[in-house]
């Protein structure tokens, strides 16, 4: 769900006591649309995320890890310029406004304490992050704004805020009186949710029909069947719960799907209801996946765009060779309409159109027209026919090695797609173009800064029950290197039974691992293949020293024996439960 003011509200009022008078240390922006403040708090340090993200933007406390480009963008080094050693006065929101304004107390170049603030728009597609010096004159924003617009957010210009609807009404400053006229004033046959959507600004359809469902037991009642003092009751009590928030979000088997700052009751049973102790701990939680598919898609779209181009042109080459090859397969016919035209050379000539001649080939002795070239002699035409035959003869020969090889390609394609899904930023979308280019699939890019070297990345860590250790390989290279360079024979080594995937290694010092390790590494091999998200999925696994490569295979590709099968259903709350 979109961040709504009531939650917002929520948010604010629990960051206010521990952002208010802290100082900025650091300053980073790990994505275009993303900033960290990495704060002094009287409670120790704290990283303070602002995301302009249209699809999730919120502020929040934050643990998760996110890589930094090598070099960082225009926007940071702004901040860095204005906000590094300044301190948080206070953090503002507008009664109920998706905005938040950090107030800045820091230093001009001349050494003068000046205030700045830096604003965060977290409206949907028109979220923004904005600086403001002194003035009010905006120095930067990560989003320019034309003149055309309802508003320009333009640097040199002064700050506007966003003008509020006129048409609704501030749900926190509506008492008992106001609500009656408002709800007397309402279309009997309106939902009650759709009214108060309508009516009230900054709360979600979440939360209305949440009022609504407390009111009437029912989220599709209207107006004039809903008890107008419920409705009071129900409304008063949802908002009056902005002050004391229980952040809950909404999970189901696929994942969490909505939260909120109180319970939700509306669903029943079909979510599960899980409570956290606060906000950031929540939406680190809550957005952690789609944070991470996200950053992929946005540092990655021009080597997604490649890898999809390079499987879907390999696809159609193997499609037009496995028709060719149909095609051979009939060769054996004209060897045949040769050998007729040879033994009827005596009564044909020159100009014939069709040949007509005794079958000798067929049991019953039938005859057979045949289509002749009358261009050429007979003799050409058999010589024509035998030609075909020679070139369909080869052909089936070279295409089926063709078509081999192409399913390989095809195969380690769709393996390295799969990969991209475990990537996590741009060091590892780098290993992966390295791994094509050197694979020759792509070229090295021209006219582009060489990037910095950094370390290369290391694969996933797990723990199992017992406590050994389980490795799951990020893409095609750190499985060859598992698999093949650091598991020991006595490992163990899994992946799902001819499912794209990860490598996983069962590091088992030398023992015979328990049943339950060798269950949950299977639970780790299906979670990250492309089979995630379904059940039953098959897994191999056998000992590493059954696990092979052949000579010349591409990277990741391995043959292995003497395995057994284990079929699994993963779940998230299953592999966090072995994150170490």
């Amino acid at each position: 769900m979109p961040l709504d003011a009531a939650t917002l509200t929520a948010l604010t009022g629990e960051l206010r006591p521990l952002v208010e008078g802290a100082k900025i240390d650091k300053i980073f922006q790990p994505a275009r649309d993303e900033v960290i403040l990495a704060l002094r708090t009287k409670n120790g340090n704290q990283r303070l995320l602002l995301t302009a993200n249209p699809s999730q933007p919120r502020l929040q406390f934050t643990t998760v890890n996110r890589e930094n480009p090598a070099a960082p963008p225009m926007f940071c080094m702004l901040l860095r310029k204005y906000l590094t050693g300044a301190r948080i006065l206070t953090l503002t929101q507008p009664p109920m406004e998706r905005l938040v304004d950090l107030e800045l107390e820091g230093r001009n170049e001349l050494g003068d304490t000046v205030t700045r603030h830096l604003i965060l728009e977290a409206m949907g597609r028109r979220a923004n992050l904005i600086l403001t010096d002194e003035n009010g004159r905006i120095t930067d924003c990560i989003r320019k704004v034309e003149a055309d617009a309802d508003r320009a957010l333009l640097p040199g210009l002064f700050y506007r805020p966003p003008a509020g609807r006129a048409d609704k009404h501030n749900p926190a400053e509506t008492d008992r009186q106001h609500f009656s006229d408002l709800l007397s004033a309402a279309p009997p046959e309106r939902e009650g949710s759709q009214w108060l959507l309508d009516t009230f600004a900054g709360i979600s359809p979440l939360l209305c029909r949440e009022i609504v469902y407390r009111a009437a037991g029912d989220v599709g009642e209207r107006v004039h069947t809903i008890d107008p003092t419920a409705l009071w009751t129900a409304f008063h009590d949802v908002l009056s719960q902005m002050e004391h928030p229980q952040p809950t979000a909404l999970r189901s088997a696929e994942g969490y799907k909505d939260y909120s700052f109180l319970p939700i009751t509306q669903y029943g049973d079909y979510y599960q209801q899980v409570s956290f102790p606060d906000f950031s701990t929540l939406l680190d939680e809550f957005y952690a996946q789609r944070e991470r598919s996200e950053r992929v898609r946005q540092k990655g779209q021009t080597l997604i765009r490649q890898l999809n181009n390079l499987r879907n042109r390999t696809a159609r080459k193997i499609q037009v060779q496995r028709k060719e090859l149909a095609a051979a397969q009939n060769r054996e016919q004209y060897r045949l309409d040769g050998d007729l035209i040879t033994a009827n050379l005596f009564q044909m000539k020159k100009g014939q159109t069709t040949l007509t001649a005794v079958d000798y080939y067929d049991p019953e002795m039938r005859e057979r027209t045949i289509s002749l070239d009358p261009l050429l002699t007979p003799q050409q035409n058999a010589a024509k026919c035998y030609k075909r035959y020679n070139k369909a003869k080869t052909a089936d020969t070279i295409l089926t090695a063709q078509l081999q090889q192409g399913q390989q390609e095809l195969d380690y394609l769709d393996s390295v797609l799969e990969s991209l899904q475990r990537a996590e930023g741009e060091r590892d979308l780098n290993e992966i173009r390295q791994e094509l280019e050197g694979q020759g699939l792509l070229r090295a890019q021209k006219g582009q800064k060489k990037p910095l070297k950094l370390p290369k990345t290391k694969p996933m860590e797990y723990r199992s029950t017992a406590g050994l250790r389980i490795s799951v390989g990020r893409n095609n290279t750190q499985n060859d290197q598992l698999t093949c360079k650091q598991a020991g024979k006595g490992d163990w080594w899994f992946h799902t039974k001819d499912i794209h995937g990860a490598h996983v290694i069962l590091w088992t010092q030398g023992q015979q691992p328990d049943d339950k390790s060798v269950e949950e590494a299977a639970l780790l091999a299906a979670w990250y293949s492309q089979a995630r998200g379904g059940s039953k999925i098959p897994v191999d696994y056998a000992p590493v020293k059954y696990v092979k490569k052949p000579a010349g295979a591409k990277p990741g590709m391995v043959i292995y024996t003497t395995n057994q099968t284990m079929l699994v259903t993963p779940t998230q709350e299953q592999v966090d439960a072995l994150a170490k």
